[in-house]
């Protein structure tokens, strides 16, 4: 990508990132048309196939109480009311990806809509039919996006982001590097959740020391 921009490395059924959202629309205000983001399906639980146990309910609770209490960001607990449900982040990775094709702005608008319907309104984005509802939310066609969800080629397109992740050694999420133009030099922004307190400051810093060239 060139000129000065950023990557967002970021899960759909990442909690963490749900409590970044708010962050990401705030940068995304403060440097319109100025500094595009780009963003990496990081790869959070792909293919998960054993249900949830009552353990990793406990466990998830307590990541998203704590997410809450970091962001404010809502959450429908009665999610831990369902049964045998797989926690498989692949699919709505992939809706993500096949939304991305059309626009990066549309993929973050979408990737918000899915976050959102998961953790806000308890909806199931390991459904096709579900991410198919927040595709036409979205503006997008639904059988042309289900023909592209179902593909083998965007299979294969949401592997090589988790694998653009693991090599640029991106092991948690939400993680925001800047990136220089063509020159492939890059600074992290934040690993981990920050507010847009402190991470708008940070970028308005990188801008300045860069001289925004690119």
């Amino acid at each position: 990508m060139a000129g000065s921009h950023l990557v967002y490395f970021a899960d759909p059924m990442c909690s963490w990132c749900w409590g970044f959202s708010p962050v990401i629309e705030a940068i995304r205000r403060r440097f319109t048309d100025t500094v595009p983001i780009r963003l990496v399906m990081g790869g959070l639980r792909p293919q998960t196939t054993k249900p949830m146990d009552e353990a990793a309910k406990r466990s998830t609770r307590t990541h998203w109480e704590h997410v809450h209490e970091a962001s404010g960001q809502p959450f429908d607990f009665a999610f831990f009311d369902r049964e045998g449900f797989v926690y498989d982040t692949d699919p709505a990775a992939r809706a993500v990806i096949v939304v991305r094709r059309g626009s990066m702005e549309t993929a973050l608008d979408y990737l918000r809509l899915v976050q959102a319907a998961f953790y806000a309104e308890n909806r199931d984005v390991t459904d096709e039919t579900v991410l198919a509802d927040l595709a036409e939310q979205a503006g997008q066609n639904r059988e042309d996006f289900l023909d592209a969800f179902r593909s083998e080629e965007a299979k294969q397109e949401t592997w090589r982001d988790y694998g653009i992740a693991h090599q640029s050694g991106i092991s948690g999420f939400p993680t925001l590097i800047a990136g220089e133009g063509r020159s492939n030099r890059y600074s992290a922004v934040t690993r981990g959740y920050q507010s847009a307190l402190h991470v708008v400051p940070l970028i308005e810093h990188w801008l300045a020391d860069t001289g925004h060239r690119g």
